[in-house]
């Protein structure tokens, strides 16, 4: 009976570390959150290479880069020998990724739309190609815990308060600045923090100077440039004077955050973010709301 019982154990060793060997085990990842939940889940010493906007966490950076997540190259891919390339459907381009098939590479096309069913989904697939099935789930309901509470303390905060008009912008490399509107992960996170996105148009796009002082935001998030904190709040209103006779710009309310936040989808950090913004959003509530949500 002893035996017995020694090969049954033996023969579920051998399945399960066959099941282990046929998971991927060298993986490029083109998407800031999709890399961050590879990291949280337990995957990074998997990673073999990143794309650019992959910046969290900063261990990351020792990892050989593959470019921008939509203009990726399939030599330098190819040449991490990787089993799996995970990214968006904004990943790309299209001859690259086919390139990258026809060499034996798997493709895994996550979401990148910013709401809970696409996180769900993507956290499963990560999970299931990890390993970490058990994990994934685990995370996901914390996160859908954070959610909640995160609504709970909006809401006290709005039976207080006006929810503020909040205006994102997005810099790229110093570029001009864009809007965030309707459709993008940023407006998603103003809503999620009780603002109101002024952003009307879908996607981001350049407004000029004076379509911005029209709209006349209570609150400017920026996000963008190497710059944080106090420097970037300081770059930003020297380089765009007018933002300066805004309502925003009047009471100092302009909010700096990682733009590697608004890259594949919910990532993380999201939920931590989430809350700054709303204690920046309701600065004469955060008292009562920290007592009732300690």
């Amino acid at each position: 009976m002893r035996i017995k019982t020694l090969l049954a154990c033996a023969g579920v060793l051998v399945s399960q570390m066959a099941v282990a060997d046929a998971l991927p085990q060298r993986w490029v990842s083109a998407g800031g959150a999709f890399s961050e939940w590879v990291v949280t889940l337990g995957g990074e010493s998997k990673l073999v290479g990143v794309d650019s906007t992959s910046q969290y966490p900063p261990s990351l950076h020792s990892l050989p880069g593959v470019g921008y997540q939509r203009a990726l190259a399939a030599e330098g891919i190819l040449a991490l020998k990787p089993d799996i390339l995970v990214g968006s459907n904004e990943m790309g381009p299209p001859p690259v990724l086919e390139q990258l098939k026809a060499a034996g590479v798997r493709i895994e096309l996550l979401s990148a739309k910013a709401d809970v069913p696409a996180l769900q989904h993507n956290l499963t697939e990560l999970g299931q190609l990890l390993g970490k099935e058990t994990e994934a789930q685990a995370l996901m309901a914390g996160y859908l815990k954070r959610l909640h509470t995160q609504a709970d303390r909006v809401r006290l905060a709005q039976q207080q308060q006006p929810a503020p008009r909040v205006l994102m912008l997005l810099s790229h490399s110093g570029g001009n600045l864009q809007v965030a509107g309707k459709d993008t992960l940023a407006a998603w996170m103003i809503q999620q923090a009780g603002g109101i996105s002024l952003g009307e148009h879908n996607g981001y796009k350049p407004v000029s100077s004076e379509a911005m002082l029209s709209l006349d935001p209570q609150v400017i998030i920026f996000a963008g440039g190497k710059l944080e904190g106090d420097a970037a709040r300081k770059a930003l209103l020297e380089q765009n004077p007018i933002l300066a006779q805004t309502q925003a710009g009047r009471d100092g309310r302009v909010l700096v955050i990682d733009p590697t936040l608004l890259v594949g989808g919910l990532g993380p950090r999201v939920p931590d973010a989430l809350t700054r913004l709303s204690t920046a959003f309701y600065p004469d509530v955060k008292a009562q709301i920290a007592e009732t949500h300690p």
